[in-house]
């Protein structure tokens, strides 16, 4: 058994023995109300799921593990002298609740760079696609071809224990994550590098060699894409690609099946989509102005005619956050060492210190501030990755690490299938008749 292996083991039987006590002593106390308005509403905001990797905090942003943005920047090992936390650092915590050794992660990294291989299935597959085919559309069909090695199928239809459930769980999620950026890699190049693929670099890290394959070697692309791949990874249970991946596991299928079935929540316009949709909007309101270097005046003149056009300043406004998205002010750090020059990345600075006042006065959304999304898309296109559609297989790239973890803690606490409970139109007027 491997040292992350047998440390969440020892772990998860102390913190399940923990949550059948309490299960004991709490089962029927409440602990949230249901209103009307949240079954019409897309069930936003009930209390309803156990999430053990994250915790959406509306002052301070995502918490994973209990520590913020700026503390994990800060306390996870870094990369040969880099300023960036490293994926395989919050992978480790996301598991254990503990911050790991620069030892620690770089075992990780080594295990990942062992596991890691594309099948030739794989392969097969996705050169029977047309290289016009969506990114994630491909990424899917990728992931779906790779289930044939799931060793949790494969101990499941041999009659294991469902005690041992968590161990093959955690033996797909670290193959799986180990494959995704190769995966990722192959459909970029396939895609948008005229197929002329890039081997991996055996002596980079997860991040450092995702880059390396896609055709970015430069060194701060690289710490970039550790940032990126950091403080996407995970975002509480109930958004909708990471709650497809619990619903779906909880029926017992594989990671590579929960994992894909999440993928595809991802790819919807209202998930996955936005920094798309922030970097096409500003190359929009570029054209419009005709200048990469705007105006005060000239950017919120834009902005009154998009919100008067019935259209919302997409990267602004987060049903939770009362404050500027911290992954956002990660970004923005990040830019200001390394992209102050860059006229796009400017623009969003810009963006930054008008949208919020303008959408306020106006009285638009409740919370005005930008989030993760207002900013990833303008470094991406200055470092030369202007391919949008592709953008979304990197955030899934990310995600994997965040309801993987979660799924082996799923497991490891022997979560149920889950059933909530549906009514009808006419069920709910005579309950409250």
């Amino acid at each position: 058994m491997d040292i992350l292996k047998q440390r969440f083991q020892e772990v998860a039987t102390t913190v399940g023995q923990e949550v059948k006590d309490f299960l004991k002593l709490n089962g029927d106390r409440k602990i949230d109300e249901v209103v009307v308005s949240q079954v019409f509403g897309g069930m936003r905001g009930i209390k309803s799921m156990l999430w053990e990797t994250s915790q959406l905090d509306p002052e301070e942003g995502i918490r994973f593990r209990g520590y913020s943005i700026p503390k994990l920047r800060e306390l996870l090992p870094k990369w040969k002298g880099g300023k960036e936390p490293m994926p395989e650092g919050l992978f480790w915590l996301m598991l254990t609740g503990e911050i790991p050794t620069q030892e620690q992660v770089e075992w990780l990294t080594a295990e990942w760079r062992r596991r890691e291989n594309l099948p030739q299935q794989t392969i097969n597959v996705l050169e029977a696609l047309s290289p016009e085919t969506h990114p994630m559309t491909q990424f899917v069909i990728g992931i779906m071809s790779m289930q044939p090695d799931s060793l949790f199928a494969a101990k499941y239809a041999e009659g294991m224990s469902k005690s041992d459930y968590w161990s093959y769980t955690y033996e797909d999620a670290m193959n799986l994550i180990a494959r995704l950026p190769l995966l990722a890699a192959y459909i970029y190049r396939r895609s948008f590098g005229q197929g002329k693929h890039i081997a991996a670099d055996p002596n980079l890290d997860w991040s450092g060699n995702y880059a390396h394959m896609l055709g970015y070697d430069q060194p701060d692309f690289k710490s970039y894409m550790r940032l990126y791949l950091t403080i996407h990874a995970d975002h509480e249970g109930g958004n909708a690609s990471a709650h497809t991946v619990h619903l779906v596991g909880s029926t017992l299928s594989d990671p590579y099946l929960s994992f894909a079935g999440g993928m595809n929540s991802l790819a919807g316009p209202l998930h996955g989509l936005a920094n798309q949709e922030v970097i096409k909007w500003i190359f929009g309101m570029i054209d419009e102005i005709g200048t990469m270097d705007p105006t005060e005046a000239q950017i919120a003149d834009y902005i009154h005619s998009t919100l008067e056009a019935g259209q919302v300043i997409p990267g602004y406004g987060h049903a939770v956050l009362r404050q500027p998205d911290p992954r956002f002010i990660a970004q923005k750090v990040f830019a200001e060492e390394y992209l102050h020059e860059s006229a796009i990345v400017k623009i969003v600075w810009q963006l930054f210190d008008i949208v919020p006042g303008i959408l306020q006065e106006l009285g638009k959304v409740k919370n005005p501030w930008p989030n993760v999304d207002a900013h990833s898309g303008a470094i991406l296109v200055h470092y030369g990755l202007k391919d949008y559609n592709y953008y979304t297989v990197m955030f899934g790239v990310s995600r994997a690490l965040g309801v993987l973890a979660a799924q082996c803690w799923s497991r490891a606490l022997g979560l149920p299938l889950e059933r909530p409970k549906s009514l009808s139109f006419a069920s709910i007027k005579k309950m409250i008749q």
